[in-house]
């Protein structure tokens, strides 16, 4: 089976190797000049534990199925990750009963090891933390995300698949019984197309007249800023509030290299934009200062920023991944994949699987 993969981030690498690994011949053609240019690289690289997403949903499955395969994957293909542990802290009991929510949801996705808190005990963990009370979540780390898709590259590579780079797809139409598709430098006809394009995944699916246009769900975009911290790490582990509106809250999180940085927050925008604004700077000390007051007058710097391609927006709750398949849109040799956000790194590898699945291969 020839398999076009359509985009070179976190999923799509997973997607691929998923195929070759069951036989396929994969190509992954791919608009930019390298892997993971989009929101697979400007993410908090963190391998989340799973205990936030609703029952039955497909965040809920593949990010505890996707954490357990990456963790094993990092470990036979030595890929940098270590696992730090979380700490979701409450401010106050209202926050508490928010946490122990959390927490039974988690037990019912099946993490493990999760453990409540009393705020002194955090304060043990963490001697810099005020809080009331927190969840601890062992299973929680952090990856080097581009060393991770080198491998997964490598791994396409090594069984025969291929990258097409500075690759735009410009339509995708089914004639005899495949799928045809045209670049900005020229056509190839396939047997099956894999849409992982992420904040592009919409644009390819109305670029493909076979494909049910009502199927496609509207694109809601959501920049994470970023903030560095300019002193010491504080904190061994990463340390999250109570989830708010459309993300996790600005929490901490540390970088392979033992940095510390603070983010992402939540902002609603209409374009691409990956500016980081310095004022926003002020909502990150009132933020943090909820869980560390003592952070510093001036030691938070713009760092990055990374944009979220949502399927629901401002004041509506949280939308789920949307796996389109040939089991619900009836075209054979099709997989549509829209809103992958987090946990989609955690989820990688488990959704690769769930896409060959998809393609009977």
């Amino acid at each position: 089976m020839q398999v076009l993969v359509i985009g070179a981030g976190v999923v799509g690498l997973a997607a691929s190797r998923a195929l070759t690994r069951r036989g396929a011949d994969v190509v992954v053609a791919e608009k930019a000049a390298a892997i993971g240019t989009g929101t697979s690289s400007r993410n908090s690289e963190v391998i989340h534990g799973g205990m936030y997403y609703p029952t039955g949903t497909l965040r809920a499955r593949h990010s505890v199925a996707g954490r357990r395969m990456l963790y094993a994957y990092c470990a036979s293909h030595g890929v940098p990750c270590r696992k730090l542990g979380k700490l979701v802290v409450a401010a106050d009991a209202a926050e508490t009963a928010k946490i122990e929510a959390i927490a039974r949801q988690g037990e019912i996705n099946g993490v493990e090891g999760l453990v409540l808190i009393d705020g002194r005990a955090a304060r043990a963990m963490e001697p810099e933390l005020v809080c009331a009370a927190a969840l601890h979540s062992p299973e929680t780390g952090i990856i080097d995300s581009h060393r991770y898709m080198l491998a997964l590259r490598g791994d396409l590579e090594d069984a025969g698949g291929m990258i097409a780079f500075n690759t735009r797809v410009e339509g995708i139409e089914r004639r005899d019984g495949r799928w045809h598709a045209r670049f900005d430098g020229g056509d190839a006809a396939f047997d099956a197309v894999v849409n992982a394009a992420g904040l592009g995944a919409q644009a390819i699916a109305r670029a493909m007249p076979d494909y049910p246009q009502a199927r496609v769900p509207r694109l809601v975009l959501a920049k994470g800023n970023y903030f560095s911290y300019s002193g010491r790490p504080a904190f061994k582990r990463l340390v999250y509030p109570t989830p708010m509106p459309g993300g996790l809250g600005v929490h901490v999180t540390l970088d392979m290299a033992g940095r510390m940085r603070f983010g992402p927050d939540v902002e609603w925008i209409e374009r691409e934009d990956y500016e980081v604004d310095p004022a926003r700077a002020d909502i990150f000390y009132a933020r943090i200062r909820t869980y560390w007051p003592a952070l510093p007058d001036h030691s938070l710097t713009p760092d990055y920023a990374g944009i979220r391609p949502k399927l629901s927006g401002k004041g509506e709750p949280q939308g789920d991944f949307m796996i389109d398949t040939p089991a619900e849109h009836g075209l054979p040799g099709l997989v549509q994949m829209f809103g992958i956000e987090s946990p989609g790194l955690t989820s990688s590898l488990s959704l690769g699987e769930a896409v060959a699945d998809a393609l009977a291969v």
